[in-house]
């Protein structure tokens, strides 16, 4: 591939792990960006944003959405989420991936197949 690509995720994840893996068999090299560790910019989470439903980036079933603050929780526009996500960001679906020309989100390896081979 002769795009970079990236993956936007949490180490402890096991999700992120899989992926991780799946790229390396792939012998895909890319860029680990840990939600942990790194400030979002607002301009990358608006990028997510025209590619990629709320919903779907948002893990609303997660912990981190179950202890977020109710009025943290009104995703009315793309400047709320975007807030959000800077706030909490492990809020994220993981993995957050960029395959040089196409955001995706989670881990579904026949969709990885597409994206990548």
């Amino acid at each position: 591939m002769s795009h970079e690509v990236h993956l936007y995720g949490i180490k402890n994840c096991d999700t992120v792990r899989k992926s991780l893996k799946w790229l390396a068999e792939k012998q895909i090299d890319c860029v680990f960006h840990d939600l942990k560790k790194e400030t979002l910019p607002a301009e990358l989470i608006s990028e997510w944003l025209e590619q990629v439903d709320k919903d779907k980036l948002i893990n609303k079933r997660g912990l981190t959405w179950r202890k977020t603050p109710s009025e943290d929780k009104l995703l009315n526009d793309d400047a709320a989420v975007i807030k959000l996500i800077q706030t909490y960001p492990t809020v994220v679906k993981r993995p957050v991936m960029f395959n040089g020309e196409f955001w995706s989100v989670g881990f579904k390896p026949d969709d990885w197949d597409h994206l990548f081979l």
